[in-house]
């Protein structure tokens, strides 16, 4: 049993009004013995910020498994959507795939509700059992034939640190214009274009405005990716209220049916 994760518990109990016995401080310690220390301190810390309620060990837990790297359900499903085009290139983890592939057949038949559901369900199951079993995510690319939105997809994954530069930089059109500024970046080294000692004043100056230009392009992708997530989530939100109105005139109708027999 940790001190330091001993400790951490105790103060943020104590931060979140929570009342802990020192049985049950020394049981959720031991619980969390079973993860690495950095994730748990990490974990207790957001508890600490972000707890409205008494700390809880399940709190505690969902924040350490939010660490490996997967998605939520809601935002897994709309980077699951972007596979319907074949044309897109999308970056998921195994579990999005999988879980996919479950909702592609309900989808292709005009249920987007059913899809989604049975996609939250198979992706919430596959990475519950993914994480018993200490795997961390996995992102991988999924090819799409359209090279402008391939380059776009793969560029803006890296910066996101979700797949490596150089295993995906061969997927790449070949460079143009500033190639050497898309290199760098792909390959983590952007400092390589400021730093070389054979570089002369100029070259310099013309790297460091490539630079600027792919930020200024990248943000620009990470303004559109997150447009699509908003809309996705309108379109749940308003998917999940045609689903009550349906269960409300359903309702309705048997009600209407009782009333009629006198029941």
């Amino acid at each position: 049993m940790k001190p330091s994760i001993l400790k951490a518990i105790a103060v943020t109990a104590e931060l979140t009004g929570t009342e802990l016995s020192e049985a049950a401080l020394r049981v959720m310690a031991g619980d969390l013995d079973a993860y690495p220390e950095a994730a748990v301190l990490r974990a207790l810390d957001r508890c600490r910020r972000e707890l409205k309620t008494r700390l809880t060990l399940a709190a505690v837990l969902e924040r350490i498994e939010g660490q490996d790297g997967r998605p939520g359900a809601d935002e897994a499903w709309a980077i699951a959507l972007g596979a319907l085009d074949e044309a897109d290139t999308v970056v998921w983890t195994d579990e999005i795939a999988q879980a996919f592939d479950v909702a592609r057949p309900i989808l292709e038949a005009r249920d987007k509700v059913g899809a989604r559901v049975a996609f939250r369900d198979a992706y919430e199951r596959m990475v519950r059992e993914a994480r018993e079993a200490g795997q961390q995510g996995r992102w991988v690319a999924s090819i799409g034939h359209d090279a402008s939105r391939r380059d776009a997809a793969l560029t803006q994954a890296v910066q996101r640190g979700r797949i490596a530069g150089e295993s995906v930089a061969h997927l790449l059109a070949a460079p143009q214009g500033d190639g050497a500024v898309t290199a760098a970046l792909l390959q983590g080294r952007p400092q390589a274009l400021l730093e070389a000692p054979d570089l002369t004043e100029r070259e310099r100056e013309t790297n460091l405005r490539g630079l600027a230009m792919l930020r200024a392009h990248l943000a620009e992708l990470d303004r559109a990716g997150e447009a699509q997530r908003i809309a996705q989530e309108a379109l749940a939100r308003e998917h999940g209220e045609q689903m009550r109105q349906r269960k409300a005139e359903v309702m309705e109708r048997v009600d209407a049916l009782l009333r009629e027999r006198g029941q």
